[in-house]
């Protein structure tokens, strides 16, 4: 079946970034509902607010950091349907709120869900997609469904928005619609396989063949599907045999910290890109700008359209040609630019008026899809996938999970219970958080130490890090015997890896 099986499982698996979307952007019209302000008695930038949006972030930090246990017990294919199952209840549970416990607890739950799946969901595209296609597959897909979740909850809100102003279907409807993707997700997932990587490290070899066939097998290359099986299987027996259980060996192993660390900093940097704060809070950023009323709901609208359509065009024409770090610089800067210019565009619509107000209020907007345009064809994409590109399989699941928990959840928690509160108080210099860091610790340490990993297959990534990432493990971990097969086993990959060439 080849490529299109490739593409198939994909785009399924993706369902889960579609509900990562969809659950981060649906608050952002509920916010707005009357009925809803009115039936927890509170207001947009008020800290209950930001308690709502910083407890889905929180529950995603705890969830990421599961997942990684579950992705190495269970597998990923699994560990993703249990992802959706809480998403599922956690939805029934905000939808059917009758107080603002109910929709903390399922925000918490919805959070967890999403940790759980953004961080599995790429590890398992990554895993089963051919290296030549698995920059388009993982990280253009990841990223355009999470886009196309922002778009489907935004006009879901925007049209559930149309209902009397006593009605709760405005609010009710778009939180119970996260439901369905999770049925779909669920009970779709019992039809594809497993990745065929952890396939082998589960001592199920042969099924790992059959699913390799099955998704790369042209019907001219079985030569190189072979090589395939047999270059992931000595990569996963010898990190097996220099491995020990635990989550502390991550940080002990020289040539894995280093790696966990890019991994960690590429998901705080796109944090630090203000994307999230703008997806969560932008209809008070329009409010600043002097939009307000039904139009704040439609701009909001047109916004989340922006960022899928930049995605899809760079995905498609761009990122398996210019790499991982020139996307990452150049839209550093423009990313930065592009927010000093709101600012200055912010500091000076309290004394505009007429038509001058609104030419700033338009200019505004401009800036503000800038930064969503910019972000679609550097951070967005490209973060999930560096980050599942550069873990060696053994603390693959585990490794993801700490990056995406405690690099992109657990900022994003921060940001989320902090911004109403800065965009109230603040206003437009609140930007200048982002435009500072940006400038002295995000383009520095992209600049001169992250690596180049495009079109590279998973095993010659390895190689990239230092010697196969396999490192010395600490004295007291190891065994005199790992030390004694670690040689002969490095060897031998390697004169694998120099025929695979």
């Amino acid at each position: 079946m080849g490529l299109f099986f490739n593409v198939a499982l994909a785009v399924f698996a993706a369902t889960g970034s579609f509900l990562f979307g969809y659950d981060s952007g649906v608050m952002t019209d509920v916010i707005q509902s009357p009925h809803f302000l009115h039936f927890f008695n509170t207001n947009p930038d008020t800290p209950i607010i930001g308690a709502i949006n910083s407890t889905f972030s929180g529950g995603a930090v705890f969830g990421a950091l599961m997942g990684g246990l579950t992705m190495d017990r269970f597998g990923r294919r699994k560990t993703i349907q249990l992802g959706a199952l809480f998403n599922l209840i956690g939805a029934c549970l905000q939808s059917g709120a009758q107080n603002l416990a109910m929709i903390l607890v399922g925000r918490i739950l919805a959070g967890w869900a999403i940790g759980i799946m953004s961080m599995s969901v790429p590890v398992y595209q990554s895993e089963c997609a051919h290296p030549q296609i698995r920059g388009s597959l993982i990280v253009g897909l990841t990223q355009q469904m999470i886009g196309i979740g922002f778009i489907v909850s935004t006009w879901i809100g925007y049209g559930s928005s149309k209902v009397p102003e006593t009605s709760s279907f405005s609010w009710r409807f778009p939180l119970a619609f996260q439901a369905l993707p999770c049925v779909i997700l669920i009970t779709g997932l019992f039809f594809l396989p497993e990745s065929p990587r952890h396939l082998i490290e589960t001592d199920r070899g042969d099924e790992a063949m059959k699913v390799l066939k099955k998704m790369h097998f042209n019907g001219t290359n079985m030569d190189w599907v072979e090589s395939q099986y047999h270059e992931m299987k000595l990569t996963i027996d010898a990190e097996k045999a220099l491995t020990v259980p635990g989550w502390r060996i991550m940080f002990k192993v020289k040539q894995w910290r280093i790696r966990l660390t890019h991994a960690v900093l590429v998901q705080v940097f796109t944090q630090m890109t203000g994307i999230n704060v703008i997806g969560y809070y932008q209809t008070i950023m329009y409010k600043n700008l002097g939009i307000t009323g039904d139009r704040n709901l439609l701009v909001t609208g047109i916004y989340n359209v922006v960022g899928p359509v930049f995605n899809f065009f760079f995905i498609t024409l761009l990122l398996d040609r210019v790499g991982r770090r020139k996307p990452l610089l150049i839209g550093t800067v423009g990313i930065t630019i592009a927010l000093i210019c709101e600012a200055v565009i912010g500091s000076q619509i309290p004394g505009a008026k007429g038509s001058r107000k609104d030419s700033l209020s338009i200019a505004g907007v401009f800036f503000l899809f800038c930064v969503s345009a910019i972000f679609s064809c550097s951070f967005g994409p490209i973060s999930w996938v560096y980050m599942s590109e550069i873990m060696p399989f053994q603390i693959r699941g585990r490794g993801s999970a700490f990056a995406t928990g405690i690099g992109n959840w657990l900022v994003s928690t921060i940001w989320s219970q902090v911004s109403p509160i800065g965009l109230g108080e603040l206003t437009y210099r609140f930007y200048f958080v982002f435009v500072a860091f940006n400038i002295c610790v995000t383009f520095p340490v992209v600049f001169f130490f992250f690596k180049e990993t495009k079109q590279m297959t998973l095993e010659e990534i390895d190689l990239l890090f230092g010697d196969r990432a396999l490192g010395q493990l600490p004295e007291d971990l190891t065994q005199k015997e790992v030390r004694e097969t670690k040689a002969g086993q490095q060897v031998e990959l390697k004169e694998v890896q120099k025929q695979h060439v």
